[in-house]
């Protein structure tokens, strides 16, 4: 792309941003997209903090919940491009207490494809236990699968983090948010833009979240549905603002999410897809692996009929439902992918939660970003 060309594009989608922002539908928005490599899009409007009207930068720090799946997703595939992890290894080859009560042959791959079978919570989890490490992963290990592992695949909102992360932890020595930083970041120079949990001093420019729809969203599902009764099975670990922007959650190693800038997303899956000043992430031929259709069909956590890779959807309506696109979306409507027929990365995120009919941003950016580069 010509810079006049990359010029225009950051205009366009910089006016469609600021005309969120004015009607009232958004409050802080960040947008950036990479093509070939090559930094294309990096724009943001709206505030940061609305106690203060501070403007939102395209530095400030945003926690976007599950779209921090692609980075854990990202973290294993660096590590078995360096031959330190294996997916068909069972997780308890790594960590033996995981292989209690029928676990012992679940393998990284059904970790990553959300095929393990313990995708649920205690009823009564509290959000000092979430943000507990030890606890969390004996609480996993503990857990009695609900299905064979590897037999369905239902999405494991929370214990995809702790399942991953301790596995993570007892290969590298470091803890999730170590490993993301010295095998991701690091090389990619985000390190100070792609965390799970954030340090102490990068709360100061972390943007609250603010609450649209999202929190009556979930409450409107039935009691009943499987998301609602297993994987979120209360209200204090709800995937919600007040959640969100506690002090002791933002600073937790919880690799079921993570906190980002929109530009550094989108530079981790540019590195997916090539290089990006002189870094690539993953082999061409891994990314044929992880990118391509490992399971498909009804999730039986989230009720619809998705395709996954390993530790990816593919194909989401953000994607323009493109099989060949990749990457992770979070509640409240932040989302991160690579599109590779394209060869372009796309990252979404914003401070104000929005679900359902009202979910529509971060579809309409994308198309925007689509529309210059098709």
């Amino acid at each position: 792309m010509s810079r006049s060309a990359s010029a225009d594009v950051q205009a366009r989608v910089g006016a469609v941003l600021e005309g969120l922002v004015e009607s009232g539908e958004e409050s802080g928005l960040q947008v950036a997209a990479y093509l070939n490599g090559e930094l294309i899009v990096d724009a943001c409007a709206g505030v940061a903090d609305p106690s203060d009207g501070a403007s939102l930068r395209p530095d400030t720090l945003i926690h976007s919940f599950s779209t921090g799946k692609g980075f854990t997703a990202t973290l294993v595939h660096v590590l078995a491009e360096r031959g330190l992890i294996d997916y068909d290894t069972p997780i308890a080859h790594y960590w033996p207490e995981f292989g209690a009560h029928g676990k012992e042959r679940a393998t990284v791959r059904h970790a990553l494809t959300h095929a393990v079978g313990v995708p649920q919570l205690p009823a009564a989890i509290t959000p000092a236990e979430l943000c507990d490490w030890d606890t969390m992963c004996a609480i996993v290990a503990g857990q009695e699968p609900l299905w064979e592992p590897g037999s369905a695949s239902g999405y494991h909102g929370w214990t995809f983090g702790w399942i991953i992360g301790e596995t993570v932890r007892r290969i590298t020595g470091l803890t999730p948010g170590e490993a993301l930083r010295t095998y991701v970041a690091e090389p990619l120079g985000v390190s100070d833009e792609l965390f799970f949990g954030l340090p102490e001093s990068e709360l100061a420019r972390t943007a609250p979240l603010v609450e649209g729809n999202w929190a009556a969203w979930l409450e409107a599902l039935p009691s009943t549905v499987p998301f609602r009764q297993l994987v979120v099975p209360n209200r204090s670990v709800w995937t919600t603002a007040e959640l969100a922007n506690r002090r002791e959650y933002l600073l937790a190693d919880l690799p079921a999410g993570g906190t980002t800038t929109a530009r550094a997303a989108a530079r981790m899956y540019a590195a997916l897809l090539g290089e990006v000043e002189g870094v690539r992430l993953i082999s061409p031929e891994r990314l044929e692996l992880v990118a391509g259709v490992a399971v498909e069909g009804k999730d039986r956590m989230l009720l619809g009929r998705y395709a996954k890779g390993l530790g990816y959807f593919l194909g989401l309506p953000e994607m323009a439902g493109e099989p060949t696109a990749f990457g992770h979306h979070g509640s409240g409507g932040s989302i991160a992918f690579a599109d590779r027929e394209r060869g372009l990365a796309f990252a979404f995120t914003r401070t104000r939660l929005v679900g359902g009919a009202a979910d529509t941003a971060a579809r309409l950016l994308a198309d925007e970003v689509r529309s210059h580069v098709s």
